[in-house]
């Protein structure tokens, strides 16, 4: 449940948010926007600090009702020499709701537009992190949500700027103690500037003792003072896992014209990189990207697996993405996924059951399908399937084309990389002729299986582990009265059926698909369209008698193409030799729409220095995996760095 917030009539639009928990209001008695913008804003020296620099960090300990962001946010906007992009990293124990948080803002009408942009991704905030995105990628929210200095030890960057807010020490003394400052320290470089409006003493102490150097400074009325400083300790600083060098954009190399591929692209040329995207085919999207349309949905599992919580963090991003770039409807459409659990029933995490702590925020993922929905799809009452409310399906080419076309990326048809070589100080991709196709300071080999053969050139100990997985799809266009007999929504669970995606030759429905281990092969099979007919016809009964005499009659056409999976059924991410400028991102296995933007992205912030999109030990578990046997794999000469 949203943490629960009491508005006292004060006169002012949509009244003063007080909390209950804490028996305090959540700002001043003259409003928090100035607040804000003197004791956080101007007390870490900004905007004039971040003027002209490629990137900005804020670190924020209490999110509240997400002011302080907003106004930074604002700030960042008016800035004509602000940085290219900003980052505002803030913790929160007790997230207020969506609602909750527009209405604060009610009161600086200037604030509105940026808090109905906040609201409309302040949804499923389970305990984790999730990362929000605004102006086109160049404003990145990280929302962690649980205890402070809890969070912040699954957190990997460094501080430009830190504000210390929260509810006053006396009524909320953890946010303030010396484990949470401890914390804070850990994600700050010598000269980080700290702001806070308390000046108690037991605070400055506890500053002190972390390596914050504080001094008083005169207050907004009606506090007579508010606190400034800077992280400078007096001993040598040394951190269990050093945060990388921010690395300056350059040229880069991307092998690989797929979602993989086209998401690294993109995440880069936002970042200022020049990107050359070498494919061996005729078009974008031509392998297993070039699937007709695909379904985005969750993992759900009952401990909140790994994968589980990484699908819900790729989801969010895909999303994301998928509102900026594309066309509902079209393109893509968010409805909604029913999953009818037919293997075996899908158990929700304890916590997420109605009259649980986290029911509200998991509802906005996953919950039990309604007898409605069940009988959308002509399935009997008490079925056993979920609905997945952040889902739907996406048509992978329109996205992949999206992102080809960010200013920066070059895309290069008919350019089959052969191997790679080293020149100097950059990377050179050469063909079968030894032709030099591009050269750049970096290279990232995105081409699904065949990531396996152009690694080899980079004297690996070991070959990475991955796998081909061939699969099929089964579809076939709209008759009279398709559209009436099947469900208006995705269902999946032993196999899927998309019922409606518009394509060039009219409306389709797609089924499938097969899922068969190391065959490399994209031609159709009979077969295989008869075993996603057999599927079907366990998935959705009523659906498949429909569509029968489409199977039937021949009228059922196919597509074929090759996953590439790891042994851990996650993705491959990370660099693969010592200076760490030849990376790997594949491995997403049947998830290519769910893990490609979430894996370029946390490329990137590893490139950059950047906070994390996911908790430390969450990318941690992308590292690449190599094949068993290897007799040793150099993963601290390798990864030290990122």
């Amino acid at each position: 449940m949203p943490e629960r917030i009491e508005w006292l009539e004060d006169g002012s639009p949509g009244g003063s948010p007080y909390s209950p928990r804490f028996g305090d209001r959540y700002r001043s008695e003259n409003g928090g926007l100035e607040q804000a913008q003197e004791v956080f804003l101007k007390g870490c020296g900004l905007p004039e600090a971040w003027s002209r620099q490629p990137q900005w960090c804020v670190l924020e300990t209490g999110f509240g009702l997400g002011l302080n962001f907003l106004v930074t946010w604002a700030a960042w906007k008016a800035d004509p020499l602000r940085p290219r992009l900003l980052h505002f990293v803030s913790t929160e124990a007790y997230p207020a709701s969506a609602d909750d948080v527009l209405r604060s803002a009610l009161a600086h009408p200037e604030l509105i537009p940026f808090a109905r942009q906040l609201k409309h991704q302040l949804w499923g905030l389970l305990p984790g992190m999730h990362r929000l995105v605004f102006e086109g990628g160049q404003v990145v929210l990280t929302l962690c949500i649980g205890d402070a200095s809890t969070m912040l030890r699954e957190v990997s960057f460094e501080a430009d700027s830190v504000y210390l807010d929260g509810f006053s020490p006396r009524l909320n003394p953890d946010i303030w103690d010396a484990h949470t400052f401890k914390a804070v320290a850990r994600c700050c470089r010598r000269g980080t500037r700290v702001a806070t409006w308390t000046i108690a003493r037991s605070v400055r102490d506890a500053l002190a003792q972390c390596g914050f150097v504080v001094k008083k400074v005169p207050g907004t009325p009606p506090k007579r003072d508010n606190l400034q400083g800077q992280y400078e300790p007096a001993w040598e600083i040394k951190k269990h896992r050093p945060a990388p060098p921010h690395r300056l954009a350059a040229r880069c190399i991307v092998v690989g014209g797929g979602l993989a591929g086209a998401a690294v692209a993109a995440s880069l040329a936002r970042r200022g990189w020049q990107v050359t995207v070498l494919d061996a085919a005729d078009a974008p999207a031509a392998g297993a990207s070039g699937l007709p349309a695909g379904l985005l949905a969750p993992h759900v599992s009952p401990d909140d697996s790994l994968l589980s919580r990484l699908s819900r963090s790729g989801i969010r991003a895909t999303l994301q993405q998928a509102d900026l770039l594309l066309q509902a409807g079209s393109d893509w459409n968010p409805a909604g996924v029913l999953e009818h659990c037919l293997e075996h029933a899908r158990k929700l995490p304890a916590a997420w059951h109605a009259g649980q702590a986290l029911a509200d925020a998991a509802a906005d993922w996953t919950a039990p399908a309604t007898a409605g929905q069940l009988a959308q799809c002509g399935l009997p009452p008490g079925t056993p399937a979920l609905w997945h409310a952040q889902a739907g399906w996406i048509k992978p080419a329109c996205l992949v084309r999206a992102w080809l076309a960010t200013p920066g990326v070059a895309w290069r048809a008919r350019s089959a990389v052969h191997r790679l070589g080293r020149r100097t100080d950059a990377w050179q991709a050469l063909d079968a002729a030894g032709q030099v196709l591009a050269e750049a300071e970096l290279v990232v080999i995105a081409a699904g299986y065949d990531s396996h053969e152009l690694a080899e050139a980079l004297e690996l100990p070991c070959a990475l582990a991955l796998q081909p997985i061939r699969g099929q799809v089964s579809w076939g266009l709209h008759a009279p009265g398709t559209a009436g007999a099947l469900p208006v929504f995705p269902v999946n669970g032993h196999g899927s059926l998309v019922p409606a995606v518009p394509l060039s030759q009219g409306m389709a429905w797609i089924a499938g698909a097969t899922f068969e281990r190391d065959n490399t092969s994209t031609e159709p099979r009979p077969e295989d369209d008869a075993h996603n007919r057999h599927k079907l016809r366990a998935l959705l009964p009523a659906s498949a008698r429909h569509l029968a005499h489409q199977f039937e009659s021949g009228q059922v056409k196919a597509w074929a193409g090759v996953r590439c999976a790891t042994p851990s059924r996650l993705p491959s991410l990370g660099p693969l030799n010592a200076a760490a400028d030849a990376w790997v991102c594949t491995g997403m296995g049947s998830r290519g729409l769910t893990f490609a933007v979430l894996c370029a992205e946390l490329l990137a912030a590893r490139l950059h220095g950047e906070p994390l999109p996911v908790e430390r030990r969450q990318a941690d578990a992308l590292l690449p995996q190599f094949d068993k046997g290897c007799a040793s794999v150099p993963e601290s000469k390798i990864y030290r760095q990122i």
